[in-house]
């Protein structure tokens, strides 16, 4: 990127028409050249200052993002390289505490180089100090949004940046926690870039900085609006009669005309935004569809099964989305349908198990309510992970089992013309799911959706 907006024409860029009001910080004392001495640091803190009218690295403040009130955190590149220092972290903490104090979320706006080096080890703690202010931030229930401006090295992107629960980023910025002067000279520039960071499941999104006020102002007041009710499942879009056998309930299932997770999803939000990634370096967007949209006025999280196998990074996307709506207090609603958990060699070298066992965890650890409608297909483990115990419906066109018909024949060692009598025995149907009181409810029409 070229351009670099200041960290105040990136508060204008974001807030609404004179709501921004900067907090107090505390004032440091310090002696000649800072902690170290280092040798002409308060010259170059001075030119730093009436260069960008700053007296630090960090903008803090208050002010409405489209009506949602938020504390802004904008970093100004041209101080120093908008680097991290004592007097920053004294900002940073004050900022994160008045947070916590009048129940506000925090918006940082990142451009750093990283740790001040002109402070040694003392600029470097400030992560720590800034990483337990996060964590702290995070107990209390308020939700972070990142924004990655250029660039976002360092540790700013290890603790602001990344650690956020849902990181946007602008086009073309340099993130990656290796700076361009630390790097190996051999090294692939297009991996530290913000497209590459979306790609690898580190960040959510790019956004367009025309779109940047729109996109953060929708997540403000998609994550601060809090729900105890549970989601009402959605009502069935496909066929209503029920299946006359269980392998009439797997063709079914296995229509490539029965609605996906995609027409689900847009006919029950008014809007939604999606999150992207494992934070492990995963995606899976053929798999899962995973973000936060308004249903009847209020917000309900979502992870959609899109009919695929679904890979290990879409079961760890699923996870993080199931623990970010239970902290901030959103309730749940989860869409099954896949054959089952992909189970090809890569996906046992990503952690397939592990990642199957963190959505489990997750769901049974909710204290938020957590809504489950079977779509399609219900294939073992791989689909039980996401259904809600004692909260899980069933559409018309879908069938649950302990594994695919063929593959249970097969396991029973036997011939391929009797599968069809063994989806029969496993009792697979929606409505035997009912009668075994597995399913809450096996409905024939759209009224008979509600809990």
């Amino acid at each position: 990127m070229t351009d670099r907006p200041t960290a105040r024409e990136t508060v204008a860029a974001v807030a609404d028409d004179s709501t921004f009001t900067e907090l107090p910080h505390p004032a440091r004392e310090s002696g000649p050249d800072g902690p170290l001495s280092w040798q002409g640091y308060d010259a170059a803190r001075a030119r730093a200052a009436e260069r960008t009218g700053e007296r630090e690295s960090v903008v803090c403040g208050t002010a409405r993002v489209e009506g949602t009130p938020a504390v802004l955190l904008s970093f100004e590149f041209g101080f120093l390289g908008g680097s991290l220092g004592e007097r920053t972290g004294d900002r940073l903490e004050a900022a994160y505490t008045y947070a916590r104090e009048h129940r506000l979320p925090v918006v940082p706006l990142i451009a750093t180089g990283g740790s001040r080096m002109q402070e040694g080890m003392l600029a470097l703690t400030q992560l720590q100090r800034v990483a337990r202010q996060s964590a702290l931030t995070r107990e209390a229930g308020l939700p972070q949004l990142a924004v990655l401006r250029d660039p976002t090295t360092g540790g700013g992107w290890a603790t602001l940046g990344a650690g956020a629960d849902v990181v946007l980023a602008l086009p073309g910025a340099q993130v990656g926690f290796a700076g361009s002067r630390v790097r190996p000279p051999d090294a692939d520039p297009a991996a530290y870039t913000a497209e590459a960071q979306v790609a690898a499941g580190t960040a959510d999104a790019v956004v367009e900085p025309r779109d940047l006020r729109r996109t953060l102002a929708r997540w403000l007041r998609l994550l601060t609006s809090t729900s105890t009710e549970p989601a009402p499942p959605p009502p069935s879009l496909g066929t209503t009669d029920l299946p006359a056998t269980g392998w009439d309930a797997v063709r079914r299932a296995r229509d490539p005309r029965r609605p996906r997770a995609e027409r689900y999803l847009d006919t029950y939000f008014t809007h939604r935004l999606p999150i992207s990634g494992d934070r492990c370096g995963g995606t899976d967007p053929d798999g899962m569809l995973c973000g936060f949209g308004e249903h009847e006025g209020r917000t309900v999280a979502y992870a959609a099964q899109t009919g695929t196998a679904t890979r290990p990074a879409g079961y760890r996307t699923a996870a993080r989305l199931i623990r970010l709506a239970d902290r901030l207090g959103i309730p749940v609603l989860t869409l099954v349908d896949t054959p089952g958990a992909a189970n090809d060699a890569e996906a046992e070298r990503q952690g397939a198990g592990a990642a199957i066992a963190d959505v489990f965890g997750a769901v049974a650890a909710a204290r938020t309510p957590v809504t489950t409608l079977l779509i399609g297909e219900g294939g073992s483990g791989g689909a039980l992970a996401l259904a809600a115990p004692g909260n899980t419906w069933a559409t018309p066109d879908s069938y649950f089992s302990v594994i695919a018909p063929e593959a249970a024949a097969a396991i029973l060692k036997r011939p391929p013309e009797e599968v069809a009598a063994t989806a029969d025995q496993l009792r697979i149907r929606p409505q035997d799911l009912a009668q075994l009181g597995l399913i809450r409810h096996a409905p024939r029409d759209n009224r008979e959706y509600r809990p």
